[in-house]
């Protein structure tokens, strides 16, 4: 598996320490910057890269390290410098070991794994001159089916590298095929940019080779691309642990006004639901930004009438992560939201405050519909490699006339909300939500 390795230190590597670093390799290897700058390369000789260096990011969000790498640091903010290491040389996972080594010596702080941490010059003997570059840092085997992604962290967030991934292979027609060993976890943003063939999460068991850790299917590598076997499913049983997560699909959408403000709808239900609104937002994770509606009305304003993609955490005491995307229609500027929050088998899961936020993103948020779910599944919101129950619908709300047969629904406004259950009963609940959502279909239609 590729080695990541990360410095996390007080201070900003500056560029003497970068050079420093980038030195672990001796002086035959060369360097070259890729994306304006972005991303700095350790090469052998030849130009093979060896080692990919992101720019430092500073990460200002509370619990955000510990959640990503199960590592503690101090409290306050922390330098997140990532370091990846190319398949092509066994030397090079201890290259990028060294370099984050010798940052963290010079800048204080620690290198995760801590075990990859050293200041020794490592000699490159492995010959690569015959091992053909990556199209991007972040792939390790591209072939005209697949970019194949190998990770070996215990969690793996949809990172700058990963997104830079994702963007290669849609570019490209390719399937986004990531490979891990069993004991690795997804974030939900990782999960949701894999979803939907081609893309699939690859899990490498010694014992029993290769299966998709979401839906379980056995698989093999066969023309350029792993694909199912036809065989059963391989994926670890469900068991039920009592934690519980609330899920929240919304959207919304505005007149396209200089004087919008986004992101106040995502605000608004996190504030309701936990007290508290979000501890930050990124385009990537780490998620390194304090929360501002502001910075990130201006982020997608600049990106208009391209899309923007967003995610944003919450506070560490309350597991909660969210995705935004904001598109511009010609009916106006819409925002796609997902929230999920984590709740423990002793923690009360606030179905009870759901119709009253409803009410609230009805009288002035531009809602347009929010259905609310439950569902059995880890309260740090991180996806295992096993079969985990699906969402069960517990509440939809939507903005319009109500058909004239069908649910009762409670007036909230211009808002309808429908009560579907609450959440024990997954069967019944579909069979109303399928059943309004039809109803309201021919409502539609002319």
């Amino acid at each position: 598996m590729t080695k990541d390795v990360i410095a996390l230190t007080p201070r900003m590597p500056d560029l003497p320490t970068l050079l420093a670093g980038l030195y672990a390799g001796g002086p035959d290897l060369g360097v070259r910057t890729l994306a304006d700058g972005a991303v700095v390369q350790l090469c052998a000789p030849g130009g093979r890269p060896l080692v990919s260096v992101e720019a430092p990011i500073l990460v200002q969000v509370p619990g955000e390290t510990a959640r990503l790498l199960d590592h503690p640091v101090a409290d306050g903010p922390v330098w997140w410098t990532e370091a990846r290491a190319s398949t092509a040389a066994a030397e090079a996972g201890r290259l990028a070991g060294s370099f984050a080594g010798r940052l963290a010596t010079v800048l204080g702080g620690t290198v995760w794994p801590s075990e990859a941490a050293t200041t020794d010059v490592v000699p490159i003997t492995s010959d690569v001159s015959a091992v053909p570059a990556p199209a991007t840092p972040a792939v390790d085997v591209l072939t005209d089916r697949a970019a194949v992604v190998m990770q070996d962290r215990p969690v793996v967030p949809l990172t700058s590298w990963l997104s830079d991934a994702l963007r290669t292979a849609a570019e490209g027609e390719l399937a986004l095929q990531i490979v891990t060993p069993p004991t690795t976890r997804l974030t939900l943003p990782t999960r949701t940019a894999l979803r939907g063939l081609p893309n699939r999460w690859v899990v490498q068991d010694p014992e029993h080779g290769f299966y998709d850790g979401l839906s379980g299917a056995r698989l093999h590598w066969k023309d350029g691309a792993f694909t199912p076997t036809g065989a059963a499913a391989q994926s670890a049983p469900f068991i039920d642990t009592g934690d519980r997560q609330l899920l929240l699909t919304l959207r919304t959408r505005h007149p396209a006004e200089a004087d919008l403000v986004l992101g106040r709808s995502l605000e608004t239900a996190w504030q309701h639901l936990t007290g508290r609104p979000p501890a930050g937002w990124s385009t990537a994770e780490p998620v390194n930004l304090p929360w501002s509606t502001r910075q990130l009305t201006d982020l997608a304003r600049s990106r208009a009438p391209r899309s923007t993609w967003l995610v944003a955490v919450g506070h560490p005491e309350r597991p909660a992560v969210a995705t935004l995307r904001v598109l511009r229609t010609p009916a106006g500027v819409e925002e796609d939201i997902a929230l999920t929050l984590g709740y423990g088998a002793e923690e009360d899961v606030p179905l009870d405050a759901i119709e009253t936020l409803a009410a609230e993103l009805g009288s002035g948020y531009g809602l347009v519909s929010l259905l609310t779910s439950l569902r059995a599944a880890r309260r740090d919101l991180t996806v295992p490699a096993r079969l985990e129950p699906a969402p069960v619908p517990v509440a939809f709300t939507v903005v319009g006339d109500p058909p004239p047969t069908g649910p009762t629904p409670v007036r909230l406004g211009r808002a309808l909300h429908y009560r579907l259950g609450d959440g024990s009963r997954a069967e019944e609940a579909w069979g109303r939500l399928r059943e309004l959502l039809e109803l309201r279909r021919r409502l539609r239609k002319p």
